[in-house]
């Protein structure tokens, strides 16, 4: 996820926009990428398909909100920590061993206690929640998994560990998944409630005139004030970089020598910060649909208008070659109709049935054409669901706005990564410097030439202008000079971390090796082709590298 940044309307009165709301991209898990769930953890033995949806809003995993497990009463068995090796300082947390406990029916629970600031780690400290779901045969060792974001839960990634990898990685390794700080069940940082985040994300995006953009500049400043009340002492230390220094106490408790880790989206900077702060601890990486470290917060939302602009028109050529289109009877008239179809949203908004929130707003549209582009799979959904619009009800559309926010019809969110991915973002790119100089005017021209359709959505800071908390910790060089082969995994078509940041990243890490899947959606690895899936399989069973290059 990445919050999209909207510009003001009125250069000439204020440099810059404050206004950006809602997260316009989003973790494959969070926010409609797909699974096929093989059923292997399903206890039930029939395999469920493993997508985010509008599901009942509950809360899968461990329980506790900080981090506690839910022991079922079985048994329990005790990681034995890697021996030697720690920072300085740092020696309690390196040799905690890790009591595992049965829960959720099919896996074992645990939590790793790891300091608030690693620069003072004899002060507070937090517990992050963690799953397990082991190996079908003999373990070689943990896979440790994370799903993007930032705010996407670990522990429920782990739970579709049938899904997120293949089976001969089921047999051989431990699937190990964590909510990293402030996400999920590891002190979350909640700053707003299920109506207040309605709310924050049914509200106007584009905003028309002085009072539209003065009321949208009170909502990011109340969100960021809510978010300072609500976690005083954690808000400045869930930064990415902080995230990485958890994952090696974590590689040491499970008593790994060195990290064998898959990243998806988001996860791929965790993962490349990973690398640079450990680089002697680097196993096995892959980093699949790519974020690139190097780009600002203002380049990021560029790259994402172009790919979502590239995502959206292959979704339109898709639905026009099938005839019946609800958008129009060509590309390019089509592609204008998409931006027109918002505008009247945001003029006079569809009437929603069977859910709390009865209109579907522009934000609300905004969020439910965006989720198609993950999965090709969403695209006969969408096409349905504009068709029903055109007819007046947005029903089928807000389903798929609640898809996207894993929202339920109730009106409550099955976890905190619509908010907690701005506490890591504004850590990890904060709002440009001298953002308040900058001509919006020109910002705004910059991005609409790029991408007509999303370009006005992603264009500024948005919240994080008022963000109250600072990072403790940057990186400059993210060469991790030393580190073994990482595998860099980049779809052509990918709407939320555009192919050209896959090959900045293999680029910019010494041991880059790039694989290019030529396809659509977000992300690759287990959703793609078995050229993709049998270069990764083989990488972490066997640790052949692929070809550097490799096209699939």
């Amino acid at each position: 996820m990445v919050t999209p940044n909207h510009p003001s309307r009125s250069a000439a009165r204020r440099g810059r926009t404050t206004r950006g709301l809602a997260a316009l991209t989003a973790v494959a898990m969070l926010a409609g990428c797909s699974w096929v769930d093989r059923g292997e953890d399903d206890p039930t033995g029939e395999g469920t398909t493993a997508s985010a949806d509008a599901g009942d809003g509950g809360s899968a995993g461990t329980g506790g909100t900080t981090g506690g497990s839910t022991d079922t009463g079985g048994s329990t068995a005790t990681s034995t920590p890697v021996a030697g090796g720690a920072p300085a300082g740092l020696e309690e947390f390196y040799g905690q061993s890790l009591e595992w406990s049965e829960c959720e029916a099919a896996f074992e629970c645990a939590t790793l206690t790891v300091p608030i600031d690693y620069a003072e780690p004899e002060g507070g400290t937090i517990e992050l929640a963690l799953l397990r779901s082991a190996a079908k045969g003999d373990a070689q060792g943990s896979l440790l998994v994370n799903p993007g974001g930032p705010g996407g839960s670990g522990v429920d990634y782990a739970m579709m560990a049938g899904a997120v990898v293949g089976p001969q990685i089921r047999q051989s390794f431990d699937i190990v998944g964590f909510d990293p700080r402030g996400v999920g069940r590891s002190a979350p940082i909640t700053c707003l409630d299920d109506a207040q985040l309605d709310t924050l994300l049914g509200s106007d995006p584009t905003p028309d005139d002085a009072a539209e953009e003065a009321e949208g500049e009170k909502i990011l400043k109340d969100f960021a004030a809510a978010c300072e009340q609500a976690a005083p002492d954690l808000l400045g230390h869930v930064s990415t970089v902080e995230a990485a220094r958890d994952m090696d106490v974590l590689r040491a408790a499970l008593g790994d020598e060195k990290l064998t880790y898959l990243g998806a989206s988001y996860g791929t900077f965790l993962g490349a910060t990973y690398a640079n702060l450990f680089p002697d601890k680097v196993g096995r990486l892959v980093l699949d649909g790519a974020i690139d470290p190097t780009v600002s917060g203002l380049e990021m939302g560029l790259g994402q208008a172009e790919g979502f602009e590239r995502a959206t028109r292959a979704y339109v050529e898709d639905c026009v070659a099938g005839g019946d289109c609800p958008l129009g009877d060509d590309v390019d008239s089509a592609m204008k109709r998409i931006p027109e179809f918002l505008a009247e949203l945001d003029a006079n908004p569809l009437p929603v049935s069977g859910d709390t929130v009865t209109e579907l707003t522009e934000g609300w549209g905004m969020y439910a054409i965006v989720v198609a582009m993950y999965a090709e799979t969403f695209w006969p959904i969408l096409t349905q669901a504009l068709q029903r619009a055109e007819q007046g009800d947005g029903t089928m559309l807000m389903f798929l706005a609640n898809t996207y926010a894993t929202r339920s019809s109730k009106g409550t969110y099955s976890g905190n990564g619509m908010q907690a991915i701005y506490a890591v973002n504004c850590l990890d790119r904060p709002a440009e410097e001298g953002a308040e100089d900058l001509d919006s005017d020109a910002v705004l021209a910059e991005f609409t030439k790029v991408a007509p359709t999303w370009g006005p959505y992603l264009a500024g800071d948005g919240v994080c202008e008022y963000w109250p908390a600072q990072a403790q910790e940057t990186i400059e060089d993210y060469s991790a000079e030393g580190a073994a082969p990482i595998v860099v995994i980049g779809t052509t078509r990918d709407p939320a971390t555009p192919y050209e940041w896959a090959e900045s990243l293999a680029e910019t890490l010494d041991s880059g090796v790039l694989v290019t899947y030529d396809g659509d959606g977000h992300t690759a690895y287990g959703r793609s082709n078995d050229c993709v899936d049998g270069a990764v399989d083989a990488y972490l069973l066997e640790g052949t590298v692929p070809e550097d290059g490799l096209t699939c």
